[in-house]
């Protein structure tokens, strides 16, 4: 069995990772053995019975490239400058010696940028024109490859097609439900925030509808997710699930989803959930005009909680949902992913 190594921001408790990092041993052939460097080894090892080691850990990772057949940039975000600067040269460090070791590298599932230093878009630069394969979920990353005459697979997000599971005890909660995944960001402000709490409440009370608050990333949305639970204490609940095969399984049970989470959006409307979108990153967006969500900027949100209030109640009461036919052929091409890999491997 080829030994492939596994990279992306795994073991830190934020449940789209987690859906990447699901949804690549879900792809993976059979033929070859993972090896994921994680945050937190003996939780990834637990929750996905597999071989994980210490992220952080400089002569570990080393010792498992020596041993490694392969490597891969396991999805999402990984090689942006905004949320921090030195996410990419820890990324970049690793595939530059990956290749460097002569290992087969693969850049899956990409979502790259932004990058707005010069030198993070050179080490994106060579890191991408050195891989033996690349695929990417979004036009704006197929875009910038294309401006470098780098070859690859444009797809979308491969959480499209990750398995689900059912939630002990959802529905056993009141309905209708409404899910709600906001985290913080700085265009989030507080006077944004007691705006989206006003309008909340007002939604509620003329739905009668159950509020999940759902935590992609507890250690960042808890204290947001608290929050609104203490508005709404006897029509709320904040549900934390950690595998993320039962964070998409929990939308088969939930309406509608206010969500900033760009995987909740995804894994919603996989479930057949309507969906409102609060943008705070071009991800979101471009998933909003890509799908035609409804939703706002956060820098444009209005700060008008009645005018919110009124707007959630239209897309609730006559909203759709993506149709049986759009979900299934975007489900349908995220598994090119799935054939990337296996092209990889042949």
């Amino acid at each position: 069995m080829e030994k492939v190594v596994c990279c992306g921001y795994y073991g830190k408790g934020n449940g789209g990772d987690e859906a990447l990092l699901a949804s690549l041993l879900q792809m993976l052939p059979r033929s070859v053995e993972p090896l994921v460097l994680s945050g937190n080894p003996a939780e990834t090892e637990s929750r996905y019975q597999v071989a994980s080691y210490n992220r952080m850990n400089a002569m570990e990772v080393l010792k498992v490239l020596r041993g490694a057949d392969a490597f891969i940039w396991g999805g999402g975000s990984l090689i942006q400058d905004v949320t921090s600067s030195i996410s990419p040269f820890y990324y970049g460090g690793l595939m530059g010696l990956a290749q460097q070791m002569g290992l087969k590298t693969i850049a899956w599932s990409q979502g790259i940028g932004p990058l707005r230093r010069p030198i993070t878009r050179k080490l994106a630069q060579r890191c991408f024109s050195n891989c033996t394969t690349i695929s990417v979920r979004d036009r704006a990353s197929a875009q910038l490859l294309s401006d470098w005459q780098i070859p690859f697979t444009l797809a979308p997000d491969p959480v499209w097609a990750l398995d689900s599971k059912p939630v002990p005890g959802l529905w056993d909660l009141p309905a209708p439900r409404v899910a709600l995944t906001l985290r913080p960001h700085k265009q989030l402000t507080p006077e944004r925030l007691s705006v989206l709490t006003q309008a909340l409440v007002s939604f509620q009370k003329a739905t009668r509808a159950f509020i999940l608050l759902l935590p992609f990333q507890p250690s960042q949305d808890l204290a947001i997710a608290q929050l609104f639970h203490r508005a709404i204490p006897n029509h709320s609940q904040i549900l934390t699930l950690e595998d993320p095969r039962q964070l998409k399984g929990v939308f088969r049970g939930v309406e509608m989803v206010i969500g900033m989470r760009f995987h909740s959006l995804i894994m919603a409307a996989t479930e057949e959930c309507r969906c409102f979108a609060l943008s705070y990153d071009p991800k979101v967006s471009q998933l909003m005009e890509e799908l035609d969500f409804p939703g706002w900027e956060l820098s444009q949100l209005p700060l008008d909680a009645n005018l919110i209030s009124k707007t959630w109640l239209e897309c609730y009461a006559n909203g759709d949902a993506l149709s049986t036919g759009k979900i299934e052929f975007l489900i349908e091409r995220a598994q090119i992913h799935q054939d990337v890999l296996h092209s990889a491997f042949l």
